[in-house]
């Protein structure tokens, strides 16, 4: 049984406009070859100019849009809901994953459907029907790579401040299905409204597999000059900062003036700190490559790695496919 959750909950609308037959005076099929237009799903298409600005994020979202016009009966869970309500996704995923009550599991092109008989809460806005957050970061922490259950938790607790990683855990506790509670446990313990980004969250999951200390999250450093800087994660005990920076490149003028400003940044801080480690999408999915920048500042682990999930890692977060990213 579910639990009632202090959630405020919108949708995101779709990100471009959607077009069925009947809708223009023209056709449809015949604008896509001829290049004007996307087909989105069968019978659903989109500007072909505006679709290909679309981050992937964007465009599963408005994937997942088109399939509540051709079924507005479905119930959507998983990454389906999640990217509804704006908690980060991978990429763009190939599914769309709906939920029943009865019937069977089964995959139909593109769209997965899932038979549960738990009860979750279902929330119906704008004509959709989906899995409310809470018990959505519950289903992906038992479903998916244990960092991206710890990506959707934190995403959820820092856009959602009347939660807590209690409420999360007693859902997964509350679920008649064992399936994938252990696993959950995981992710829904370490859950934090402190890491401010996905790559944040990704990288927590990496720095412990390492073997490394937990590091304190967001803490401010003060200077005698009066700067005050917050930083993504620093060690105490080894006095190491660690900065997770998911824009690695700064190109144009622009971007020139914020590596100086982050150069100046880095600067003060070593004078505060013995070693200062950053990384981008890069090293977080590649376990070899973050040991060796936290590694380059000087921190060294105090455990022996936990091989399965980083193994799997890479995988999880599937760069080929768009890199990671809380939807806007």
């Amino acid at each position: 049984m579910s639990i009632a959750l202090p959630e405020i909950v919108t949708i995101r609308p779709c990100p471009v406009p959607l077009m069925r037959p009947g809708d223009a005076a023209f056709r449809l099929d015949v604008a896509e070859r001829r290049g004007e237009l996307h087909r989105v799903a069968l019978g659903v298409y989109a500007p072909k100019a505006l679709w290909d600005l679309l981050p992937p994020w964007d465009r599963y979202l408005a994937r997942v849009h088109a399939h509540a016009l051709l079924r507005p009966g479905a119930v959507f869970a998983l990454e389906s809901a999640a990217v509804l309500t704006g908690l980060p996704i991978v990429g763009e995923p190939t599914e769309i994953h709906v939920l029943s009550a009865d019937g069977t599991s089964r995959l139909v092109g593109q769209v997965r459907t899932h038979v549960s008989t738990d009860q979750r809460e279902i929330v119906r806005m704008d004509g959709i029907a989906f899995v409310a957050p809470a018990d959505t970061a519950v289903d992906i922490a038992r479903h998916r790579h244990p960092a991206l259950g710890l990506m959707t938790a934190d995403a959820l607790l820092r856009l959602t401040p009347a939660l807590d990683a209690g409420h999360l855990l007693e859902l997964n506790e509350l679920r008649t299905s064992a399936r994938g509670r252990a696993a959950a446990r995981w992710p829904l313990t370490r859950a934090t409204p402190l890491a401010e980004s996905s790559l944040e969250s990704i990288s927590r999951a990496g720095v412990e597999w390492l073997g490394y200390p937990a590091p304190e999250l967001q803490v401010v450093f003060r200077t005698s000059a009066g700067d005050v800087f917050r930083v993504d994660m620093y060690w105490r005990a080894q006095r190491r900062i660690g900065e997770a920076d998911g824009d690695l490149k700064y190109d144009g003028e622009s971007g020139r003036a914020r590596l100086r400003e982050e150069k100046r940044r880095e600067d003060i801080l070593r004078r505060g700190c013995d070693g200062v480690a950053r990384w981008g999408w890069g090293e977080a999915r590649d376990p070899d490559a973050l040991d060796a920048a936290l590694r380059a500042s000087g921190l060294r682990p105090e455990r022996p790695r936990v091989a399965a999930p980083l193994l799997t890692l890479p995988a999880a977060i599937d760069p080929p496919r768009g890199r990671t990213a809380t939807p806007r």
